[in-house]
């Protein structure tokens, strides 16, 4: 964008808040507001498994939201290309223990896209209930908080533990299931909601649901139908007030994401010079551009606060011009 300059900014839309802020809010979460934030947290992951990618820290506080309820995925700072050498070790130190998969809390060495789906399950029911549905002071505690719920898995369910976890579990006095607590988390826990959620909180990965499977659940029919209503991009309205739907409403990557590239980057000015490149060639296309309004107040805390840059003042110079359009990122 600025190549003379030693620093790079990236400017994205302004989201005022996030789901997680709106969780311990007095905000009062309707039927409809709960369908439709799951149903885009959803349709974002999918397209992001479509690509194989996995998060692997989705929580409240990583799924930012905007006055209009548009919800979007952010802080890829854990993420990485799903790994189909079953062989092949991942790393365990993800996800923030309220919201990690049993299979990782148990010490498997591999693991899939459906971690992220048992996530997603978690906030479903911390958006029930406006509490966090399993919150433990450790990985132990937090395992023991999941089979009180689920019961004690079988031999068969944790395949993918470690043999010190099997042995830790196998050698507690065994729990049956009691799911049907989660029909007290609120008066909104339908038996619609609790297939669903039932369905996320599977102790086995494999038997776990999809999110193109959960996508298809009848309970975000509705969350479907509004979001593309009156909030998405891709369809719009006529002049005549008719409403034109795209042919598919949640879109796939159009290849999966292929790292590579990054393996290749050695320096800091490496990563610089991509990110350069990249945005001069965004620029180029038919993106809805991002404006900036120099007068808002964000805009004017933004540019207080980076005033003790040097480099910064030059950029602050082009940006301040009546009005600038970037493209969104």
């Amino acid at each position: 964008m600025f190549p003379q300059l030693l620093f790079r900014y990236v400017i994205t839309e302004l989201l005022q808040s996030d789901l997680h802020k709106i969780i311990v809010s007095h905000q009062p979460l309707s039927p409809d507001h709960i369908k439709v934030f799951l149903y885009q947290i959803l349709r974002g992951l999918k397209y992001l498994h479509s690509a194989r990618i996995l998060h692997r820290d989705i929580k409240p506080g990583n799924l930012l939201v905007n006055s209009n309820c548009v919800l979007k995925i952010c802080d890829f700072g854990l993420a990485r290309v799903e790994e189909p050498d079953s062989s092949k070790h991942m790393t365990q130190e993800v996800v923030t223990q309220y919201y990690r998969a049993p299979e990782i809390l148990m010490g498997a060495k591999h693991y899939t896209a459906a971690v992220d789906v048992w996530s997603v399950g978690c906030i479903f029911g911390e958006l029930l209930s406006r509490r966090i549905l399993f919150q433990a002071q450790n990985p132990i505690q937090q395992l023991e908080l999941i089979t009180e719920l689920l019961g004690t898995p079988s031999l068969e369910d944790m395949r993918y533990a470690c043999e010190g976890a099997k042995t830790h579990m196998l050698r507690r006095a065994p729990k049956p299931p009691s799911l049907t607590a989660l029909y007290t988390l609120s008066s909104q826990a339908t038996h619609e909601v609790v297939h669903l959620l039932c369905q996320m909180l599977v102790f086995d990965p494999d038997k776990r649901i999809s999110v193109v499977d959960a996508l298809a659940h009848p309970y975000l029919d509705e969350g479907r139908l509004r979001y593309h209503s009156c909030m998405c991009k891709c369809c719009y309205t006529t002049a005549s007030g008719m409403r034109q739907y795209t042919t598919e409403f949640e879109t796939t990557a159009p290849q999966p994401f292929d790292d590579m590239w990054e393996k290749k980057l050695s320096s800091v000015q490496q990563v610089k010079e991509q990110m350069h490149e990249f945005i001069a060639e965004q620029l180029n296309t038919s993106r809805v551009p991002l404006c900036i309004n120099p007068q808002s107040a964000a805009f004017k805390s933004f540019a207080r606060r980076q005033k003790c840059c040097a480099p910064f003042k030059k950029t602050l110079e082009i940006l301040l011009s009546p009005v600038i359009f970037l493209c969104a990122a």
